[in-house]
Parts: C-alpha cells; structure tokens; sequence
C-alpha cells in the first residue's frame, strides 16, 4: 500500500514549526525536527536542503497571503479614490481588517516570522514591510492629492515613522498571546484610535461622530 505523502508533509511541518517556535531558528536543532517527525537527519534532507529552507516552508504561506491581500487592498483603494469614494467607503477595509482575517487565523506562523526569525532572510519582517509599503503610501497620498484631497505634506522619515508606530501596535495583542476574542476587541480599538489620523492625513473628511 503506498504512503500517504500528504500526512508525511503534513506531520513534517507540523514538527518544523514547533521546534522552531519552542527554539526560535537559531537554537532549533534539524536532529529534534526529525525525533518530532519520526525521521532522520538524512530522511528531512531529502525534502529540504537547509534548516532555513524548512523555517521559509512554514511562514512563507503566510507572508505570500499578506502580500497577496496587501496588494488587492491597495488596487481596490486606488480605484474608490479615483471615483471620489466617500470616507466610509474608502476606509471601509483597513489593514487591522487584513490582521483580523489574514494573520489572526495563522498567529503561529505569524509569531515565527517576528519573534523567531533571527538569522533567516525574515529576521526583519515588520521593518521590511513597513519599507516595502512606505513608497505606496506616499503614492496614495499624491494620488488623494491629485483627486483634489487636502492630504497632508509628510517627510519620508515622518512617514516612516507613523507607518512603523501604526504596524507595531496593531500586531501587538498577537505578539503577546492574547486570545482571539481579546486580540479582535483591542484591534477594533486601536481602529478608532488611528483611523481618524490616518484619514486627516489622506485630506479625507471626518464625519462628527469620527472627531
């Protein structure tokens, strides 16, 4: 009777992603992934060829949805700002949101890609990110601009900044281990708490009850 490769797989990064969340990277052991698998060091070689390349295999999924995501959200925003979108309707997904249904169902591999990742290519994640979407939220400040919005003047560094403040805080309640009802009510708060700034910085007007 064949085996069945996909429980192999399975049982395989299931093993990988608890030593490497007990351990972090650097203090996992491949010898330990293969006592938790059931396999030798030479058996899970046959599958990947570094203990990098087994990390990368457990978060990678997780950072190719969040680009993923990222991207339709930003092309979905473009598209509402060009149409002269009302606020409710332009900040009516937010990145919390991308968090609550992206990350939150995946906090474990979310948690190695932050706190475990020290000397894999991921070691600065959230730095990264906050790099890699810097440049398309200035776009979309021109971009509000250009549609005849009173958005605000930011230096790259100050930009930089408040970007880096909004990413650290919103992922938080997830670093910390708070429990999924807990980690969705604080995000809804921290909604209220950025959201209003970030729409004064995109010249969106604010409705009373958003002052």
């Amino acid at each position: 009777m064949p085996r069945d490769k996909t429980a192999s797989h399975i049982r395989i990064r299931e093993a990988m992603k608890a030593e490497f969340l007990e351990k972090g990277f650097s203090d996992a052991s491949i010898r330990s992934i293969g006592r938790r698998a059931g396999l030798t060091s030479a058996a899970l070689y046959r599958h990947f060829s570094s203990k990098e390349e087994m990390f990368c295999a457990v978060v990678e999924p997780l950072v190719q949805e969040i680009q993923q995501r990222m991207e339709h959200h930003k092309q979905v925003k473009y598209r509402m700002a060009d149409a002269h979108a009302g606020a409710d309707v332009l900040f009516g997904e937010t990145v919390i949101d991308i968090v609550k249904e992206v990350i939150l169902p995946h906090r474990a591999e979310f948690y190695l890609l932050v706190k475990c990742a020290q000397g894999t290519r991921y070691e600065n994640y959230i730095h990264d990110f906050v790099d890699a979407n810097q440049g398309d939220l200035a776009d979309a400040i021109d971009s509000m601009k250009a549609q005849g919005y009173p958005a605000a003047d930011l230096e790259k560094e100050e930009l930089h900044m408040l970007l880096s403040a909004y990413m650290t805080a919103i992922i938080e309640p997830i670093i910390h281990g708070y429990p999924d009802e807990k980690v969705t009510a604080y995000l809804d708060r921290m909604g209220d708490f950025f959201m209003p700034g970030w729409m004064k910085i995109m010249g969106v007007p604010l409705k009373e009850s958003q002052m």
